[in-house]
């Protein structure tokens, strides 16, 4: 009685197994075709249907970078039978010869191809696509594809647009189930860092095909077809018009001209110059080898890839440290005799002006001398037990103006430039042998510092901020994309926000105190802007100095901050200085009152040797 018991209960148990397996079996088979679709594939043809990347806008609303419709011509080689090559080559406007060439290398590795489907031409004009389509049955094998390229409405920041181009093993190694051969990808500035939601989603329609691989009815009337996702749109902090008038003031020089909005961190406009036209960029790969091979280097992005000296900019840092230090008050003065004396026989020159000098006026006339006894007074300060740890002090300070490292923006392959430490000099000198004589170049900015532009730009922004920055950024919060928070945090630099009051008269008075002054920047004057401008001339080893010009307007509730770095321009108010100031009138007010300026910063090349 009690086997039998067992027995029911396996019964029971084999006939639920059993039931459940018929169950899911009749689901596989005749409910869920997607098994099916799986088991069939070998039958089935695959097309592809790219979307449209995302649109790239301009703070305002302007479309900097839009699609237009491209086609391209495929072929799967195995399919082809014979046709009538003049025929094809009149209908796609190409020569015989390219035909036959391309025909003989698919035969040569016919076996390494296999059924797949290549790009036989792409880009070709509308006419010979629709001429194409009209004959498209005498040509088996081959077939038309539609797909959206970039057009560019405005010539303005193509180097910090960058271009899109044709994926290469490493990409597709890198997702290989997005990517195939003859797809299109990011590959510099926003279309790279920006490249997951420009892309959007490809999609597909499904075919069967027959035992020779011709294509037939959409499989299951077309139920199983993906809809291609468009690319995500993107706005930028960018104003396109002001990016565009840059670039024109630029044109015939090296350099960069940034323009930050201090407030926010929002980047306004950002010029490296030379730089990639707009106009090719759609095509990048036919002048590719041209723009590597050009000396002028357009396709580097000297923003925030070039570092540089800043040159005398950087005393309003030195002067800042002193003031927090406590080794400097504004009513300090100091002589300056054409320079400074910093060892026997060893002089920092300077230029004529009067003497002595407060800090404010220290600022506004550009006085070395006195940025030298500020740098002294920092490292010999009696708080510290030497000059190696006053130096390290000195580090922290100028690292939280964001020097010496990468500022963290969104702008792709941005660098840190360098600020040298206690241990360099070391290694130079022995430890403890070295004292403020055998560094003060630091103290007018030259020596072992480097920065970029946009570090140098940053500098503008903090000192409008009276003490703290955003990290500048190009990509604005809108529908769907979210900025990173770090972008809206406040950094604080080590200098209190109390102290920045005397430079910032001294910055004014640079721009606006007349001419016979002794101001270094009278050419950024314009009446009514308030604008703050400090000049720097970088000294090059290479060539020519480097002309350096930071300015902010309003001096209150400041709204552009400028940083204008010339190559081997000379002194920094004769060419940084006006251009740097032209954006902020530009920006400010529209138009530009001061024609006769604009003309020659336009019309005006620099020999950059």
């Amino acid at each position: 009685m009690e086997v039998n018991g067992r027995w029911k209960v396996l019964l029971i148990g084999l006939w639920t197994v059993i039931a459940v397996l018929l169950l899911r079996l009749f689901y596989v088979q005749i409910v869920d075709g997607s098994y099916k679709l799986d088991a069939s594939n070998n039958s089935l043809v695959y097309e592809a249907v790219f979307p449209p990347r995302g649109l790239i806008y301009d703070r305002n609303g302007e479309v900097l970078v839009g699609n237009k419709v491209a086609y391209d011509i495929l072929v799967t080689p195995r399919s082809v039978r014979a046709f009538d090559t003049l025929a094809l080559a009149e209908a796609l406007g190409v020569e015989p010869d390219w035909i036959r060439e391309r025909m003989n290398y698919y035969r040569r590795y016919r076996s390494r191809i296999g059924w797949q489907e290549l790009q036989f031409i792409k880009q070709i004009p509308a006419q010979n696509y629709h001429r194409f389509a009209e004959l498209a049955y005498s040509f088996p094998g081959f077939r038309a594809q539609v797909r959206s390229i970039r057009e560019y409405p405005f010539n303005a920041g193509g180097n910090l647009l960058g271009y899109v181009s044709e994926v290469n093993d490493r990409d597709i190694a890198a997702e290989p189930d997005f990517y195939k051969s003859g797809d299109y990808i990011g590959k510099t500035g926003l279309e790279a860092a920006r490249e997951k939601e420009l892309r959007g989603r490809k999609g597909y329609h499904i075919y069967l095909r027959d035992s020779r691989n011709r294509k037939q009815a959409p499989y299951h009337d077309g139920d199983f077809d993906l809809q291609a996702e468009a690319g995500r749109d993107i706005t930028t902090t960018i104003d396109a018009r002001l990016q565009q008038y840059g670039q024109t003031l630029m044109q015939g020089k090296k350099g960069s001209l940034i323009a930050l909005e201090p407030s926010s961190g929002e980047i306004l406009a950002m010029v490296s110059s030379p730089g990639i036209n707009v106009e090719i960029l759609a095509d990048i790969g036919r002048h590719f080898a041209e723009l590597s091979a050009d000396p002028g280097k357009p396709m580097f992005n000297r923003t925030v890839q070039a570092s540089y000296p800043p040159g005398s900019v950087f005393k309003l840092v030195n002067g800042l440290i002193g003031l927090q230090e406590g080794v400097l008050k504004p009513s300090y003065s100091y002589p300056c005799h054409g320079g400074y004396n910093y060892a026997p026989g060893h002089k920092l020159g300077c230029h004529n002006h009067r003497s002595p000098l407060e800090l404010e006026e220290a600022v506004m006339m550009s006085c070395n001398a006195y940025f030298c006894y500020v740098l002294k007074n920092v490292l010999d300060n009696k708080r510290y037990a030497n000059s190696g740890e006053a130096f390290d002090k000195w580090h922290d300070y100028v690292e939280s103006f964001g020097f010496g490292h990468s500022l963290g923006s969104d702008v792709p392959y941005e660098l840190g430039g360098t600020i040298p430490s206690s241990a360099l000099y070391d290694r130079l000198y022995g430890k403890g042998s070295w004292k403020a004589s055998n560094i003060i170049s630091l103290s007018i900015g030259q020596g072992e510092i480097g920065a970029t532009p946009l570090q140098i730009a940053n500098l503008a922004a903090i000192v409008a901020n009276r003490g703290w920055y955003k990290i500048p950024h190009i990509v604005k919060d809108s529908e769907g994309l979210e900025i990173d928070a770090r972008f809206r945090e406040k950094h604080y630099t080590l200098v209190d926000t109390t102290q920045y009051g005397t430079v910032v008269k001294g910055m004014w008075r640079a721009v606006n105190s007349g001419w016979g002054s002794g101001g270094t920047a009278n050419l950024a004057c314009v009446p009514g802007l308030d604008i703050c401008g400090k000049t720097g001339t970088a000294e090059n080893p290479h060539g020519k100095d480097h002309s350096v010009f930071i300015c902010f307007a309003p001096m209150d509730n400041p709204r552009i901050a400028v940083a204008g770095y010339v190559e081997n321009a000379g002194w920094g108010g004769s060419w940084a200085c006006p251009l740097a100031s032209l954006m902020v009138e530009k920006y400010l007010c529209g138009e530009v009152s001061r024609k006769d300026l604009e003309n020659r910063m336009i019309n005006t090349a620099i020999d950059g040797n």
